[in-house]
């Protein structure tokens, strides 16, 4: 029995240390780095064409992730409001016009209990786009 004692330590360690990266893993940076991998920053924009917008995903407290047509990621890091982001909230953007820009205001709402749990100010757009083939980056 008292030689099992140090390998059941062992296990505990290495199973606390696995623990400990898979919470690292879900980090919001850890997110948005994994987002980002293998693209380029390109110049911030303010506005985004509402019709090329294919998907927007949250990164809890952090950032609006939106995916367009043509495959390039862009972030957007609120202005205000950042700390009211989570993953299980639904975006709610009413625009008047056809673009989203960092002016606008987002609503989040909470689908399960149905009713609105924040707003945004948008920021500027950072554009990430995978660089061309052959191009050595």
């Amino acid at each position: 029995m008292p030689r099992l004692i140090p390998l059941f330590m062992a296990s505990v360690m290495l199973a606390a240390a696995g623990m400990a990266q898979a919470a690292t893993d879900r980090s919001p940076a850890a997110q948005l780095d994994r987002v980002t991998v293998g693209r380029v920053a390109g110049k911030p924009v303010d506005c985004l064409n509402l019709q090329d917008i294919r998907s927007s995903r949250i990164i809890d407290n952090t950032a609006i992730i939106y995916e367009t047509n043509g495959g390039t990621v862009y972030v957007n890091k609120p202005t205000s409001g950042a700390s009211s982001l989570r993953s299980d909230l639904v975006l709610v953007t009413d625009t008047h016009s056809p673009q989203l820009c960092s002016v606008d205001i987002v609503r989040l709402y909470d689908s399960g209990i149905r009713m609105q749990s924040g707003t945004i100010g948008l920021g500027q757009f950072i554009p990430y786009s995978r660089p061309a083939r052959g191009s050595g980056n």
